[in-house]
């Protein structure tokens, strides 16, 4: 037999007028306690059997909109969330099999080569300091460097002078250790200072070279604080030597002219790097460096001028002699040979002022009357060396210590002869 069901050919039967109407899918009596399809969701399942709505929650009814939305919306951050954290692994690492990892060499702790430009600077810096002057005079930055144990400091009279008299120098060491520092001596003839410090312990002085040793070419390391920048390093070759320079003449009166037989180097040399040590490839200083040819043609010591590649270098040789009167003596001797120039002629060498001109021509009894020099003559050559002006022949005489000896060209009307000489002394003031 068959199940009753509409007659063919017929309308389907109509529902029973008091039929119950069909539940809801997912709700009401006896309905699944999860979702029913792929598509159904509801919210209040906990996915175990006889699951039931919060209590409140009318059952058989449907859940309101607002809690679908909510519900929703903590889903979608979460999964934002989580959805972020993996794309933000996935750019940094490039996913499962593909961090990117790059080469690197270890650190290398070993020491370098002594004669290398590193094993210099690591030898030299704990010898060099920072000097930060303020008086009367101005203020401004310098270097020097350490001569002995007892605290004395090399340094460039034009970085101490505007401290007078009753300044304050302070000294930074290169390991930060700062100390109060008094004027030993001081040449502005010279332009070298000494400085002293107390009660610091642990100096490094720097070992001395010879500047006569010295060779065009020669490899060279400049260490100082151009524009205070402390323990600059820089690098260079010996450009020229027996360079005659002069620098300062800013009181406008001579006093304060500097004249240098200096040592050229093209090793970058700034403001700030006046009084620092230019020491060879084996770490021993063979110049203090003192000033640079501006871009405007002078030369600077302590301007504010850039490096151009032109610096100078007072000779250690000198300044040894220099800083031993300083510290020994408190002053600096200067050699002379007992004559007064024409600084206006233009011709080539050194005149020595006629009989009527300015000062007396030719010191009596000096060591230029011993020689037979005399008012008018023009000093050409100095030990076969040319000068070609006044200040060339003080920078030549200045080179040397008081007793040298030396030859002379001389020419008198239109006649070149050779004079000997023993150079006096003049103490500086």
């Amino acid at each position: 037999p068959h199940p009753p069901g509409p007659a063919q050919g017929g309308a389907p039967a109509a529902p029973h007028p008091y039929a119950p109407a069909p539940a809801p899918l997912g709700y009401g009596p006896g309905a699944p306690a999860g979702p029913v399809g792929p598509w159904q969701y509801d919210p209040w399942a906990g996915g175990a059997a006889g699951s039931r709505p919060p209590e409140g929650t009318a059952a058989g009814k449907p859940v309101s909109r607002s809690r679908l939305v909510a519900g929703a919306l903590v889903v979608a951050l979460v999964a934002g969330g989580i959805g972020g954290g993996i794309g933000a692994w996935l750019e940094r690492d490039g996913g499962p099999g593909h961090r990117v990892t790059l080469p690197q060499a270890p650190a290398d702790k070993s020491d370098r080569d002594p004669g290398s430009i590193a094993g210099i600077a690591a030898r030299a810096l704990p010898g060099v300091v920072t000097l930060h002057v303020r008086g009367s005079g101005g203020q401004g930055t310098g270097t020097g460097f350490v001569l002995d144990g007892k605290g004395h400091i090399l340094t460039n009279n034009h970085v101490v002078e505007p401290a007078g008299s009753g300044g304050e120098i302070q000294v930074t060491f290169n390991g930060g250790q700062t100390a109060k520092a008094t004027v030993v001596g001081r040449d502005s003839g010279y332009d070298l200072a000494v400085v002293k410090v107390k009660g610091v312990s642990g100096l490094t002085p720097l070992p001395l070279g010879n500047s006569d040793s010295v060779h065009v070419g020669d490899s060279v390391v400049a260490i100082g604080a151009p524009f205070d920048l402390a323990g600059t390093v820089t690098t260079g070759i010996i450009s020229a030597k027996a360079r005659p320079i002069t620098a300062g003449g800013k009181k406008g009166d001579g006093t304060d002219v500097s004249y240098v037989d200096a040592l050229q180097t093209d090793a970058p040399i700034n403001p700030g790097n006046s009084g620092g040590p230019l020491v060879d490839s084996r770490g021993r200083v063979i110049g203090i460096n003192s000033a640079i040819r501006s871009a405007g043609g002078s030369s600077e010591s302590g301007g504010q001028g850039g490096s151009i590649g032109l610096g100078f270098a007072i000779p250690i040789n000198q300044a040894k002699r220099v800083a031993e009167e300083l510290i020994n003596t408190g002053r600096a001797t200067h050699p002379v040979i007992g004559v007064s120039l024409d600084m206006e002629y233009q011709g080539d060498g050194a005149r020595v002022n006629p009989k009527g001109g300015n000062g007396t021509p030719v010191t009596p009894g000096g060591p230029a009357d011993k020689a037979g020099i005399a008012p008018g003559d023009v000093i050409k050559k100095v030990d076969d060396v040319p000068v070609r002006s006044g200040q060339e022949l003080i920078v030549k005489i200045r080179s040397h210590r008081p007793g040298d000896r030396l030859t002379l060209t001389v020419e008198r009307d239109g006649k070149e002869r050779t004079v000997r000489m023993t150079l006096g002394t003049a103490s500086s003031s």
